[in-house]
This record gives C-alpha cells, sequence and structure tokens, in this order.
C-alpha cells in the first residue's frame, strides 16, 4: 500500500497594495505592448498609446517607439481609397475608421482599411475591429485588433 504525507504551509501572496498598478485601460496597453497579434491602443484624444510590433508592420509604421505619443493619423499611418489609383482619405472619410469610430460612438466598430506604406503603389487590406476601453464606466479609448485582408 502507498503512503502519502501531505504538510500544509502558508501559501505566499503579493502584498495587497494601497495603489491600483493602474487602470482597465493601462492594463490594456500593457498587453497590447506585448502582444504577439497585430493590435493597436489610442487614448480619448487618439493618441496611440500602444502598438504591438506586428501591428506596427501590418499598417507600414515602422517600430512601435517611433508611433507611441503621436496622433494615429499624424504618426506615419497612410490610408487611402479602395480605387485603381488610390488618393489619401478626407478628414471626413478617416473619422469613420473602426479606431476613430469606436472612439467616439462608444461601440464597437469593425471595416476594411487600406494602408499605403513608404514607396508602395497598391498598398494592402487590413481587417479592423474595435471596441472602445472604458475607464470608470466612461470611454478612455479604443482597442484594435488588426488582420491582413
Amino acid at each position: 500500500m502507498a503512503h502519502v504525507e501531505l504538510s500544509l504551509s502558508e501559501v505566499f501572496a503579493p502584498a495587497a497594495s494601497t495603489e491600483q498598478e493602474s487602470d482597465n485601460f493601462g492594463q490594456w496597453s500593457g498587453m497590447v505592448s506585448r502582444a504577439a497579434e497585430p493590435c493597436l491602443l489610442i487614448d480619448e484624444g487618439t493618441t496611440v498609446v500602444a502598438i504591438s510590433s506586428s501591428g506596427c508592420d501590418l499598417l507600414c509604421l515602422g517600430a512601435p517607439d517611433d508611433v507611441i505619443g503621436l496622433p494615429l493619423l499624424e504618426g506615419g499611418l497612410r490610408l487611402v481609397d479602395f480605387t485603381a489609383s488610390p488618393s489619401e482619405l478626407t478628414e471626413q472619410e478617416t473619422d469613420k475608421i473602426p479606431p476613430l469610430l469606436a472612439l467616439h460612438s462608444g461601440r464597437l466598430a469593425r471595416g476594411l482599411l487600406r494602408v499605403q506604406g513608404p514607396g508602395s503603389d497598391a498598398g494592402r487590406t487590413v481587417d479592423a475591429i474595435s471596441t472602445p476601453v472604458l475607464t470608470d464606466g466612461a470611454v478612455a479609448g479604443s482597442l484594435t485588433f488588426l488582420s491582413a485582408v
């Protein structure tokens, strides 16, 4: 017959902090920065707070450090229309892209983007799904997951 001994010891639990590490928005920021998937987090002022390396590659933006802290549409992101000879989107059209639509509407948004990189003629099509990120019940930004089409 087998003999099993069981001993109980004190469970190690980190000390409770009087200050939360970060809010919901801050937690998403850390997750996006470390994510393998292409994703992007912007704040309520449309500033890029976090972007994954694969998100930068897909959107032709270089390195995350080159984009973080800049407004989404001024950080090198070049959005063009779906015509045969692509031209840059107008401000009225860019307001309807999923990251901004989710931010302003407070609702889920999905759509296709055509991104043109430096020296690229045709551009690439990207599927974007965005959701608002809440802090204390108010929209603090939007989180977008991206994939190549």
